[in-house]
């Protein structure tokens, strides 16, 4: 059987809107690569407007009894017909990955969300607008959950036998159910280690402590600087596709594009999952062969989230509109010398 995933997420930077409510994504559409069948998330909750990761997946905190609707859009970027089947089915994060159940396996959240079509035929180039329905029992436990809204194409097997083909395309859901605020999102980067594969390409790798109350979906860069600052790679990718459960801890790989001296190098790394950033630091060497110690990294001490800053900033914007509106009412109230 042949399987291909894929979730497709837009950036919508710079909107200003109410304080809740969800935001609407602009009318182009997140296409694959390739010509085939896509998903993506039409809206997303205006808390989390400057959050990538919540205009890729589904994201929320809601109490017990709460009811959200979210729209999605599937499409066909191909010149046949497409028939679709779109459900829910149950995820869990598992190895340091977000791992998705097969076929139509169901668990609490998928159960607790509800689709409003079920079958869509998409003409040439056509899309179509999902509505899913997310309703939190009354006496839901506290904690996070998981799970996936597919759309799914499956063509039979030849006559004669072969392999029936299916491909589906998914987003991914994690709510938090819980009342009150959010738990914070937090992680540390404890150790880098420099590694050499059998194939001599030079890697190294992070471990990373999810210390916050939400999962984390990291992605970074890495870069290096030799002892005098008179050399410097980078930056790198870091490979994405680590996901951290809460409590967990996992380690994040930087493959090096090119070749560079064994070192020793200050290497800088820059973490992040949505809003929350960590960057740390430590001195490394590539070894000939295999995988050197691990050294403990030096967390940057200033680690200011988005949401704070943003919080900082507007609080000194409104504080100096008010000195200016009373300034310029006590002139007005004071003669003129003139």
């Amino acid at each position: 059987m042949h399987l291909r995933t894929i979730v497709a997420g837009l950036l919508v930077a710079g909107i200003l809107a109410p304080a809740a409510g969800t935001l609407d994504r602009p009318a182009q559409a997140a296409r694959s690569s390739a010509s085939g069948i896509g998903i993506r998330l039409l809206e997303a909750p205006v808390a989390a407007r400057a959050d990538k990761r919540a205009w890729t997946y589904i994201i929320d905190h809601l109490a017990p009894g709460t009811v959200i609707h979210r729209r999605v859009e599937v499409f066909n970027t191909t010149g046949s017909p497409k028939q679709l089947s779109i459900y829910t089915a149950a995820a869990q994060i598992r190895d340091r990955k977000f791992q998705f159940a097969a076929d139509h396996t169901a668990n609490e959240l998928s159960t607790w969300t509800t689709l409003d079509q079920h079958e869509v035929i998409l003409a040439p180039q056509g899309r179509s607008a999902v509505t899913a329905t997310i309703t939190v029992p009354d006496d839901a436990a506290p904690g996070e959950r998981y799970a996936m809204i597919w759309a799914e194409t499956a063509k039979a097997a030849p006559p004669g036998g072969g392999v029936a083909q299916i491909n589906r395309v998914g987003i991914r859901l994690y709510l938090d159910v819980g009342r009150g605020n959010p738990p914070a999102s937090d992680f540390t980067i404890d150790s880098l280690t420099a590694q050499r594969s059998p194939t001599g390409q030079q890697i190294v790798l992070a471990q990373v402590h999810n210390t916050g109350g939400r999962a984390l979906d990291l992605s970074g860069d890495l870069k290096l600087t030799n002892e005098s600052g008179s050399l410097s790679a980078g930056p790198f990718k870091v490979q994405t596709g680590t996901t951290l459960a809460p409590g967990d801890i996992g380690s994040v790989t930087a493959a090096l594009s090119e070749q560079v001296p064994d070192g020793p190098w200050r290497a800088r790394i820059r973490l992040e999952s949505g809003l929350t950033k960590r960057t740390a630091e430590a001195t490394i060497q590539f070894p000939a062969t295999g995988t050197a110690q691990a050294v403990k990294a030096e967390m940057d001490t200033i680690q200011y989230p988005t949401v704070a800053l943003v919080g900082v900033v507007l609080a000194a914007l409104a504080a100096i509109t008010f000195l200016l509106i009373r300034r310029k009412r006590r002139s007005r109230r004071e003669p003129s010398n003139a």
